[in-house]
């Protein structure tokens, strides 16, 4: 699992947007219609300067609007009301993390990266600007260095569940397992219902051979949320593998599994999703079982391809 790369922004406050624009653009229409004099006589053009208060309201209330386009999936639409705030707000480094993540789930690594380091210049000790730099080059293909920024962060705020996460995912890609368990069971333990990084434990434990512990976990993301395709998978590959008397309980938890998502039929998904090579051949076994065949079929033909092709 490699969870959502992209820090959410949480600190815009609500504001009343539409009645804050209206209330500033009035005089700029005012000033406008006092100037419709006769052609003959001469005027002095009125220009309506916002306050400093002013800008920072409509900055704030632009924001507003652009997390809420994120949150509707519109990223695109996010990144240029991003760009408002950014001009009206240009030292406020909240604005620069919004577009940065705006850009960001708009594929636009590079972008992002600048809106980043201008966040950073602007409030250097901000751990969650650290954590979104290293979230981007995790998602990126570089773990060495998402793990250099993650822990940066992480002296300014260990506490954050999201970070060790990524942490932890890094570790995965860097071929650390010790390190990679020690900081998904902190992030679990940090925040309840953390299934993500329950479920990451439990790929560690696997490739480890500790399989009932392993299975202890990917059941227990399942209390936790019982429509979790890869865990399902996962503990249906491990069933499968290593107790055939519950062959028919891995039948149905693999069925189940890529109804919810057929991508995971496909070992590169696994791979992406930072299965080891141990889960990935327990899962091609079973995925191979006659009885699976019209699932693993159905789930083909919907599969959507890797993450790198979305």
């Amino acid at each position: 699992m490699r969870g959502d790369p992209v820090p959410k922004l949480r600190y815009i406050r609500k504001t009343s947007v539409g009645r804050r624009l209206r209330r500033l653009l009035f005089p700029v229409v005012l000033g406008l219609l006092t100037t419709l004099g006769t052609p003959a006589r001469a005027v002095v053009p009125y220009v309506f300067l916002p306050s400093e208060k002013g800008l920072r309201e409509a900055g704030l209330g632009i924001a507003e609007e652009a997390v809420q386009m994120l949150r509707l999936g519109q990223p695109e639409y996010a990144a240029r009301l991003a760009e408002l705030t950014v001009r009206l707000l240009p030292n406020d480094p909240r604005g620069w993390v919004l577009l940065a993540e705006a850009q960001l789930r708009d594929n636009n690594s590079k972008e992002a990266l600048k809106a980043l380091a201008r966040a950073k210049r602007l409030d250097p000790n901000n751990p969650g600007i650290w954590f979104a730099e290293g979230a981007l080059a995790l998602r990126n293909g570089k773990p060495a260095e998402a793990l250099d920024l993650i822990q940066k962060g992480l002296r300014l705020d260990g506490r954050n569940a999201g970070a060790l996460f990524d942490l932890g995912n890094a570790h995965i890609l860097l071929n650390q397992p010790d390190p990679a368990l020690r900081a998904f069971e902190r992030a679990a333990s940090l925040r309840a219902n953390f299934w993500e990084a329950i479920n990451n434990q439990g790929l560690v434990l696997y490739e480890r051979g500790k399989d009932q512990e392993a299975m202890r976990l990917w059941r227990k993301v399942l209390t936790i949320k019982p429509s979790v395709a890869e865990s399902s998978l996962a503990l249906a590959a491990a069933l499968h593998n290593g107790q055939p008397a519950l062959k028919e309980d891995a039948f149905r938890l693999a069925e189940s599994a890529l109804a919810d998502d057929p991508n995971y039929v496909k070992e590169e998904y696994q791979k992406e999703q930072l299965w080891g090579p141990r889960l990935r051949e327990a899962a091609g076994r079973l995925l191979a079982e006659p009885s699976l065949r019209p699932a693993v079929e159905r789930a083909k033909a919907n599969a959507t391809g890797t993450q790198e092709a979305e």
